[in-house]
C-alpha cells in the first residue's frame, strides 16, 4: 500500500444549497446545509485513504472547536494528523460554500492572516514510508519544504496548481510534476489559451506540467505536442472538491507507480466518480469503484 504526504490547506466548510447562484446583495434560503471538512491538500488526503492508499496531511490550524472538527473529520477517514500543526489564539479556517442546482460553486473562505507560516512543526527529512508528496498553494512554506526533502529523496511531488500560484515560480520549479486548474494555470502564466499557456510554463521547468479543464478533460505535453484526453462523461450533482480528489488520485497513482497517461486514466475516474455522487468528502470513491467504472466505459469504448 503505497504513502502519500499532502502538504497544505484545512478547513471546514458550511455548505449551502440553491436553486441559483446569488447575483444581488439581498437575503436567499438554503434549500439545505451540511457541515464538511474542506481545503485542497486535506481533501485529497481523504481520497487517497478512501482510494486505498495510507495517507498523511501535514497542515495548519487553529487550537479551536474548528480545528477539533477538521481533525476529527480526518481520522475518521484514516489519515494521519500528526503532521497538522496546532496554533494557540489562531483561528481556523472555514469557508462558506454555496453550489446551485447544476452542481456549480461561489465559495468564500477564510484564512487567519496571523496562521503561522513557518515550516517549525515539519520533519527535517522525509519519513522513510512516503513514496509520493503533493502539496497544494496555500501554504507554500511548508510545500517547498517538503519538496525538497523528497526530491532529495527521490520521490515524485506534485503540486496542485490552483490560485494563487505564487507567481515567483519556485513551487512549479519544485515540483515533479504539476498539475494545474484552468484558473490557476492562466493566472501564473499571464495566458489565457490552455495549451500556449501550458506550452510557456514548460519551458520554465523541468516538471511534467498538465491542465485539468473540467468536462474537457485533461492536457499534457507529450514529445512536444500537446496531447488531451478527455473527461468521462457523467451527470454532475456537484463539483466541490472534484478537483482536490483527482490529485489525490494522481498523487496515489504515481505513489503506485503508475505512469502519468495511466495516472490521469485513474485520477479522471475518480473526479467523474466524485461529481456524479456529490455527498462532501463521503461522495468521494472507493479503489474498487473507480476500477470498476475504468473497466466499464472501456468496454464500453470498444463495443
Amino acid at each position: 500500500m503505497a504513502t502519500v504526504l499532502c502538504v497544505g490547506h484545512a478547513v471546514q466548510d458550511f455548505v449551502f444549497s440553491v436553486e441559483q447562484l446569488p447575483s444581488t446583495p439581498e437575503k436567499y434560503r438554503a434549500e439545505s446545509f451540511k457541515s464538511v471538512g474542506g481545503g485542497p491538500a486535506a481533501t485529497a488526503a481523504v481520497a487517497v485513504a478512501k482510494l486505498g492508499g495510507r495517507a498523511r496531511l501535514a497542515a495548519r490550524a487553529g487550537d479551536d472547536m474548528i480545528g477539533d472538527f477538521i481533525v476529527s473529520e480526518l481520522e475518521g477517514y484514516g489519515v494521519e494528523c500528526s503532521l497538522v500543526g496546532r496554533f494557540e489564539l489562531r483561528k481556523s479556517s472555514l469557508s462558506a460554500v454555496i453550489v446551485d442546482e447544476h452542481g456549480e460553486r461561489l465559495i468564500v473562505n477564510y484564512l487567519d492572516p496571523l496562521l503561522e507560516s513557518h515550516t517549525e512543526s515539519l520533519p527535517e527529512s522525509l519519513p522513510d514510508d512516503v513514496d509520493a508528496v503533493l502539496g497544494d498553494t496555500r501554504w507554500p512554506e511548508g510545500a517547498l519544504h517538503i519538496f525538497g526533502l523528497a526530491r532529495q529523496a527521490g520521490v515524485p511531488t506534485v503540486l496542485d496548481g490552483d490560485v494563487p500560484v505564487p507567481a515567483d515560480g519556485d513551487l512549479v520549479r519544485a515540483a515533479t510534476h504539476v498539475a494545474f486548474s484552468a484558473q490557476g494555470l492562466a493566472g501564473y502564466s499571464g495566458e489565457a489559451e490552455p495549451a500556449s499557456a501550458l506550452r510557456s510554463v514548460a519551458a520554465t521547468t523541468d516538471a511534467w506540467c498538465c491542465v485539468t479543464l473540467g468536462r474537457e478533460g485533461v492536457m499534457w505535453i507529450s514529445d512536444g505536442e500537446i496531447v488531451t484526453a478527455p473527461a468521462f462523461k457523467v451527470a454532475v450533482r456537484d463539483t466541490l472538491g472534484a478537483g482536490d480528489v483527482w490529485h489525490g488520485a494522481f498523487a496515489l497513482a504515481l505513489a503506485d507507480g503508475q505512469p502519468e497517461t495511466s495516472a490521469i486514466e485513474f485520477a479522471s475516474a475518480a473526479a467523474a466518480l466524485k461529481v456524479a455522487s456529490g455527498g462532501g468528502r463521503a461522495g468521494t470513491p472507493t479503489r474498487c469503484d473507480v476500477d470498476t467504472f475504468i473497466k466499464q466505459n472501456t468496454l464500453e469504448r470498444q463495443a
